[in-house]
């Protein structure tokens, strides 16, 4: 069976285009990837059938090899920094829970604070 790798696939519109080893392109249908995987990422690594369609080579059979390497991941902060991090936004919503409780938010410069923190933790735990 040829291997390739991925490479895109609209998770939406259910398909994409998988690139062999010898270089030749497959139409990739989510119809045909293993059972509980709905989505590939580009950069995939697959082993897989080939059939002729009515519109070219169609991948047929899929089995996924290993996953594309994540960027983010590999940038992502050190599991140490990321616990500083987090203590630190626990922190800043420790005090404005006060002021919440009391019916008033935080002044714009804190809450911009708080916002921006928030998105940095959230940014590093999705990668």
């Amino acid at each position: 069976m040829p291997t390739g790798k991925v490479k895109w696939f609209d998770a939406d519109k259910g398909f994409g285009f998988v690139t062999g080893d010898d270089g030749q392109e497959a139409y990739l249908h989510s119809s045909v990837l293993p059972s509980g995987v709905g989505t590939v990422k580009a950069g995939t690594r697959l082993e897989y059938g080939i059939a002729d369609g009515r519109r070219g080579k169609q991948a047929l059979s899929v089995r996924v090899l290993g996953e594309a390497p994540s960027v983010l991941r590999a940038t992502r902060k050190p599991a140490e920094e990321m616990g500083e991090l987090v203590q630190d936004l626990v922190n800043m919503l420790d005090n404005t829970t006060g002021q919440l409780r009391k019916g008033h938010y935080p002044k714009p410069e804190q809450s911009r604070k708080i916002a921006a923190m928030l998105r940095r933790v959230a940014e590093n735990f999705d990668a």
